[in-house]
């Protein structure tokens, strides 16, 4: 396996992150650093490992030292979780929980005030 190849991979696995997990940055370190919780352990040590074999990979004498079947399952195993993740369903999940914050807080409001004109007499 090439330099070349290991690039390609890392570049396939940045542009998922962005594509899935809409993560930014320049490069595959920088996305896996603004998205530490979006991924599982796993899958996070996997990129990363794969992150500093294409960095590794850019030094000829560096390449020598890069385990290709590590580097290969790593992609395999960061490739197959992030085809998992569907955008859609992150985004519905996320509006979800928003709204249901919102509605248990006013229903502590409702229940306070409730709470308070019965206290006071008033019901």
């Amino acid at each position: 396996m090439s330099s070349v190849a290991i690039q390609q991979m890392a570049d396939r696995v940045a542009g998922l992150l962005e594509e899935r997990l809409k993560l930014r940055g320049p490069d595959l370190a920088d996305k896996l650093n603004r998205g530490k919780r979006a991924l599982p352990k796993r899958v996070r040590d996997a990129a990363m490992h794969l992150s500093k074999a294409s960095e590794k990979a850019k030094n000829p004498k560096l390449l020598a030292q890069i385990d290709m079947g590590a580097v290969s399952d790593d992609y395999d195993l960061c490739v197959r979780h992030l085809m998992t993740v569907d955008p859609g369903s992150r985004r519905r999940d996320y509006m979800a929980s928003i709204i249901a914050s919102i509605g248990f807080g006013v229903l502590v409001l409702i229940l306070g005030i409730i709470a308070f004109l019965a206290w006071r007499g008033y019901l």
